[in-house]
This record gives structure tokens, C-alpha cells and sequence, in this order.
């Protein structure tokens, strides 16, 4: 390989939003530059957390990958696929799970947290036990080097590693490198209530959204609560919601501007908030663009659907193969 190899996912589980755009899909489109980059709709895992209620897996699965698509994830330079396509994941998975003990899933950090997060869901399944396996079975499978992750997912990554460590030492070979961690500060993505950006919060402003509906919840959005009346001064850059969408969406010198205006009382937060909704529309309107043509050509999405999920089946084949070879010394079965 003449580039280090990247992967990463996402759990189609509904609509993105900014928290999405600006979290995760900014960094893939920078690795995109640089690295072999592999990203994956993961729709399994999706299972782990949504199996009482499967059947629109298939459509936000659909729906996921049309947003990268529009955001500008090219399948020219980024492998885009579905990892329920990709049978050699299960595989592999199944293998792993053979000699992983069920001591590194229990100590999971996040195991117990989600259980008591999602209390509404039954969690004390076998799959939710075990996603982590899956998990290390998508990075190994395409022999990833690099996995763009948050500090609270490293032990994630660790436990990969282990699992990579423990094939290599008990079959006596180097099949599985170790994939190091790409930490990258992900910003905080306000919702318009305050609270972190989330569907099921209610207050995110998705990528699917229209410009009049963006408009519309930029409007709704809190500011400062200790500035009732334009004439009062405002306090932006600690007691405002919105401008920390602003410091996403403008540049310093204007963020220096509005600062100035609102803490003068020049500026007023509805007129702020017109500003920063004209800002989103201006960010969004060529993912609109770009999603609106894909979705006029059916045929064309089919297409880069079916050549990305081929290109990571040849790579995942080729490396469970390998992996039978040390197993069982041979590929036959």
C-alpha cells in the first residue's frame, strides 16, 4: 500500500445533522486528502441497539450514504460502502470471537454507561455484549492503520488492539497491524435549545432540512437570556447559544464584529440570527445541489453503491483468507 489505510463508520440510525457535518464528516473529507480511506454504513451495528425495530435500517443506510455523497466524499478517492454487504465481516468477527474473553467486554467503560442511558431499550443481549468484537473485526478486516476516534472511544481502539495482539501471538504471525487512534478536536455543536445537537432531543438542524425549515429553527435558537430587549448588553461568548454556531460559520474578523455590536446593544439577536441562518443556507445549499442531481440519477447511486461495496470486498476477502491461512493452514474453507 502506498497509503496508510483509514477507517471509520457510522450507525444509520436516522438523520445527520451540523453535529455530523461538523464532528465527523469535515475530518473524513480532510483524511480523504491524504490517506486510503475506507467508511462504512454500519448497518449490523445499527442492529445492536435497534433490533426490535430493523426495517428502516435499509432506507437510513440509503439515506446515509447520499449524505456523504452530497457532503463530498468522493468514491474515486474513498472507498463507500455497506458493511452488511461485506459478508467477510462476520466472518472474521465469528472467528475473533472464539478467543476473546468475556472479561474485556465486561470491562468495556461504555458498556454499563449505555445500559443505563437507554434504559427504555433491553440491552442485555449477547450482540450488545459483543459489539466491540465486530467492531475490531470492521478495522482489521481492510487492515486499518488509522481510526479517527473521540477520547471517550479509545478504549474501543485498545480493545481492537488487544484482540489484533492475541490473533498475532496465538497463530504465531503478523497478520493484523495495530491501528493507531486519530484523535482530532471535534467542536461542540450546540443544539437550538442549548443542549448537545441530537435527533432524538428534537433540536438539531439536519442536512436534509430545506432553507425555509433552517431558517426557520435558526430563528427558534437561544441567545443570551440575560438580554431581553436589544438596548440591554449581551454577553455572546459566554451566555449564547447561538454564537457558538457563529464561531463555526464566520470568520474571525466578523465574529469580532458581532461581539462588539452585541455587547454595545448596536445589535440585536434577531438580526444576529438572520446573519448566522443566511451563513448555514450559504454552507448547505451545494449538498442540497449535489444530493438533488444523485437523487435524479438513481442509476448513478446504484452504481457507486455497488463499486464501493465490490472494492471492499476484494480488500476484506484477501485478508480473511490470510487470517483461514494461519488459522487452519490452508484457505480452502
Amino acid at each position: 500500500m502506498s497509503q496508510k489505510r483509514v477507517l471509520s463508520g457510522m450507525r444509520p440510525t436516522g438523520p445527520l445533522h451540523l453535529g455530523h457535518l461538523h464532528g465527523v464528516l469535515s475530518n473524513w473529507l480532510k483524511l480523504q486528502e491524504e490517506y486510503q480511506c475506507f467508511y462504512f454504513v454500519a448497518d449490523w451495528h445499527a442492529l445492536t441497539t435497534e433490533y426490535e425495530n430493523p426495517k428502516r435500517i435499509p432506507e437510513f443506510s440509503r439515506e446515509l450514504l447520499l449524505e456523504w455523497l452530497a457532503v463530498g466524499l468522493d468514491p474515486a478517492r474513498s472507498t463507500l460502502f455497506i458493511q452488511s454487504a461485506i459478508k467477510e465481516h462476520a466472518e472474521l468477527y465469528l472467528l475473533f470471537a472464539m478467543f476473546t474473553p468475556v472479561s474485556w467486554l465486561e470491562r468495556n467503560p461504555t458498556y454499563k454507561d449505555m445500559i443505563k442511558e437507554l434504559k427504555q431499550k433491553d440491552l442485555a443481549t449477547y450482540g450488545f455484549l459483543g459489539y466491540p468484537v465486530l467492531q475490531a473485526a470492521d478495522i482489521l478486516i481492510y487492515k486499518a492503520h488509522k481510526v479517527p476516534v473521540g477520547v471517550d472511544q479509545l478504549p474501543h481502539l485498545e480493545l481492537t488492539r488487544e484482540i489484533a495482539r492475541r490473533f498475532n501471538f496465538l497463530y504465531e504471525t503478523e497478520v493484523f497491524p495495530l491501528p493507531e487512534p486519530l484523535l482530532s478536536d471535534v467542536p461542540k455543536v450546540p443544539g437550538l435549545d442549548g443542549r448537545k445537537m441530537s435527533k432524538s432531543y428534537g433540536n438539531a438542524i439536519f442536512l436534509s432540512d430545506d432553507e425555509k425549515t433552517v431558517r426557520q429553527k435558526i430563528s427558534t435558537m437561544v441567545t443570551d437570556v440575560n438580554r431581553p430587549r436589544k438596548s440591554d448588553p449581551g454577553d455572546p461568548e459566554n451566555r449564547c447559544v447561538a454564537f457558538q454556531l457563529i464561531k463555526l460559520y464566520f470568520p474571525a474578523e466578523e465574529q469580532e464584529e458581532i461581539i462588539a455590536g452585541c455587547k454595545e446593544a448596536r445589535l440585536g439577536c434577531v438580526e444576529c440570527k438572520k446573519k448566522l441562518a443566511d451563513k448555514i443556507v450559504e454552507a448547505l445549499r451545494p449538498l442540497w445541489e449535489r444530493r438533488r442531481k444523485l437523487k435524479e440519477k438513481p442509476s448513478l447511486f446504484e452504481e457507486i453503491m455497488a463499486s464501493g461495496n465490490e472494492k471492499a470486498r476484494q480488500v476484506a476477502r484477501e485478508t480473511l483468507d490470510t487470517a483461514k491461512e494461519a488459522l487452519f493452514g490452508t484457505r480452502w474453507f
